[in-house]
């Protein structure tokens, strides 16, 4: 599984891939649409995706793509 996440780290967004930073000082929706485009990358590779995205307060979304869940 391949895994994306958006994180606010030390005041930028940041894309990170498999936990190591990919992409810094972004706006969070260049980011989050970085994240994406990579994940589509993946999934089309067929590689089961993991997406964490961070709000502005705080709160996490995850999708999980190419597992069980989408039997």
């Amino acid at each position: 599984m391949v895994r994306f996440a958006v994180t606010l780290k030390n005041g930028d967004w940041t894309v990170f891939s498999d936990g190591a930073p990919v992409a810094g000082d972004l706006t969070r929706s260049a980011a989050v649409q970085m994240a994406k485009d990579l994940a589509f990358e993946a999934e089309a590779r067929g590689e089961p995706v993991e997406l964490l995205i961070q709000g502005y307060y705080g709160e996490m979304s995850r999708r999980i793509t190419g597992g069980p869940e989408d039997d």
